[in-house]
C-alpha cells in the first residue's frame, strides 16, 4: 500500500510530470506492475481493512482494485465461503483462491461492449456517463491494468452505467417510433396496463434463410401481412431490434390447429423454447440469490426456525430442492431434501435462515400465480437487485458454454502395439 501511495502521488505531480512508463523505467518494473499498483489506493475502505486483517491475499487485492466501487463490496463478498461443517453452531469464514474471484468478475461484472445494443460512441445517449469511447471504465482504455482479466475483449467495468444506457436507448428508439411494438423475451401473461407483450403472445421473426425444407415450414421462417419492428425492452437482449407477428387471428403465425405428431418443425420449436426457458431459469436462480444476499436480519432465531418449519411442507419438492442447492446441498436418493435444509438451519444464524425464508417465500408465490415472474420482479425491486444485469451476465455464460461447446476436442493418439517378439 505504501508503494501503491508512492506511486499514486508521482502521478499526481504537476512538476515534474511522471507517466506510468517513466516511473517503470525508474525503478526498474514494468508498467502494468506499476499501474496494478497504483490502482490499491482506489479501494473502499472495507477491503483496506480486509487486506491489512490478511482476510484476503495481494491478488485478491490486485483484482478488487481494478472494480469501481459500487462493485468492490460485493466482490470482496464472493472472496470467502461458509463452511458449517465444524458442528459448532456458527460457520467458518474460509477464502477462496484468486482464481475464483476472477472467474466471479469475469461472470458478474464485465460487460462485452461488442454485445451492446447502443451506440458506444454516442455522447449523448446518457448525458452523465457521456461515450464509451472516452471512459475511463472502459477496460480497453487501461489495457495494462486489465490484460489479464478480460483479455482482448473490449467490456465495461459499470453494470449500473451499462444497464442504464441500455434503457435510455430503448427510450429512445420508441420516441423515435412510437409504433414499435414492444416485446419481453419472458414468457408468461402481459401485466395489466403494460404496452409490452411476452413471448408467447408473439414470434419472432428470423433474418437468416432456412437450409432445409423442414425449417422453412417453421412460422419463424415465414412471412406475413402483420409482421412489424420490434425492441426487446425486457429481459434478456434487452434493446436489441426484432421483427414480429403480434397479430393474434394471423393464419400464419397464430394458428389455432395443432399437429399431434412431434414433426421436425414442433422439435426444433421445442428445442428453442427450452433453450429460452433455460435461460429464463438460469437468470431467475441468480436474481433469487441475489435478493437473498440483500435480506437483513430481523427476527430471533426461534421465530425464524418457526416459520421454516411451518413453510416448508408447503412447498413442492423440487423448489425446496432449490434452496437447498443454493446452500451447497445436495440429497441423495431416499434422502429428503427439506430435512436435509432443516438440519442446516438449525445449525444456521439469524442471518442465514432469514435469507432462506425469503427465498422460500419468492417460491411459494410464484407457485401459486400464472406469473411467476411477476413475484421475483416484485422481490427484486423491493430489495433493489438489477435483474436486467443479473440477465446479461446470465446470456454472456450461456453464450460461453455454447462456443466451448463448438470447439472440437482433440483426438488422443493411440502408441502402436509393438509386436511381440518371436
Amino acid at each position: 500500500m505504501e508503494e501503491a501511495q508512492g506511486f499514486h502521488a508521482l502521478l499526481k505531480l504537476e512538476e515534474p510530470k511522471y507517466t506510468i512508463e517513466q516511473i517503470g523505467a525508474k525503478v526498474g518494473k514494468n508498467p502494468a506492475y506499476v499501474a496494478s499498483r497504483a490502482r490499491l489506493t482506489e479501494l473502499i475502505p472495507a477491503v483496506v481493512e480486509a487486506f491489512y486483517a490478511e482476510d484476503i491475499g495481494f491478488g485478491h487485492a490486485l483484482l478488487l482494485a481494478k472494480l469501481q466501487p459500487a462493485q468492490q463490496e460485493a466482490a470482496l463478498a464472493s472472496c470467502f465461503r461458509e463452511d458449517w461443517g465444524g458442528g459448532a453452531g456458527k460457520a467458518k469464514r474460509i477464502v477462496l483462491p484468486v482464481r475464483h474471484l476472477q472467474y466471479w468478475i469475469e461472470h458478474n461484472v464485465l460487460l462485452l461492449l461488442k454485445q451492446a445494443a447502443f451506440n458506444k460512441r454516442d455522447a449523448q445517449l446518457l448525458l452523465a456517463a457521456g461515450s464509451c469511447v472516452d471512459c475511463p471504465k472502459r477496460t480497453g482504455h487501461n489495457k495494462l491494468l486489465f490484460a489479464d482479466v478480460s483479455g482482448n475483449e473490449d467490456a465495461c467495468t459499470d453494470p449500473i452505467c451499462y444497464a442504464a444506457k441500455l434503457e435510455a436507448h430503448v427510450q429512445k428508439q420508441i420516441a423515435a417510433k412510437p409504433e414499435i411494438v414492444q416485446i419481453s423475451t419472458a414468457y408468461g401473461k402481459t401485466q395489466d396496463g403494460s404496452k409490452i407483450i411476452t413471448r408467447s403472445k408473439y414470434v419472432e421473426i428470423r433474418a437468416d434463410k432456412p437450409d432445409t425444407p423442414e425449417k422453412a415450414k417453421q412460422p419463424e421462417f415465414k412471412t406475413c401481412k402483420f409482421i412489424a419492428e420490434a425492441i426487446v425492452s425486457e429481459g434478456i437482449d434487452k434493446g436489441e431490434a426484432r421483427r414480429v407477428c403480434a397479430e393474434t387471428d394471423c393464419p400464419i403465425h397464430h394458428s389455432k390447429k395443432q399437429s399431434t405428431k412431434a414433426d421436425a418443425s414442433f422439435k426444433t420449436e421445442q428445442d428453442k423454447s427450452r433453450r429460452e426457458q433455460a435461460l429464463a431459469n438460469a437468470t431467475g436462480m441468480r436474481v433469487l440469490q441475489t435478493i437473498a444476499a440483500a435480506v437483513p436480519v430481523r427476527l430471533m432465531k426461534r421465530d425464524l426456525l418457526f416459520i421454516a418449519e411451518q413453510m416448508l411442507p408447503l412447498i413442492d419438492d423440487k423448489r425446496v430442492e432449490i434452496v437447498a442447492r443454493n446452500r451447497g446441498i445436495r440429497a441423495k436418493e431416499g434422502e429428503s431434501a427439506a430435512k436435509l435444509l432443516m438440519a442446516f438451519l438449525r445449525k444456521a444464524d439469524e442471518g442465514a435462515i432469514g435469507k432462506m425464508l425469503v427465498e422460500a417465500v419468492i417460491l411459494l408465490s410464484a407457485s401459486k400465480q400464472s406469473d411467476g415472474g411477476k413475484v421475483l420482479r416484485a422481490a427484486a425491486q423491493a430489495y433493489k437487485v438489477d435483474a436486467d444485469a443479473i440477465a446479461l451476465k446470465v446470456k454472456h455464460e450461456f453464450a460461453v458454454k455454447a462456443k466451448a461447446k463448438q470447439i472440437p476436442k482433440p483426438v488422443a493418439k493411440v502408441a502402436p502395439v509393438a509386436k511381440k517378439a518371436a
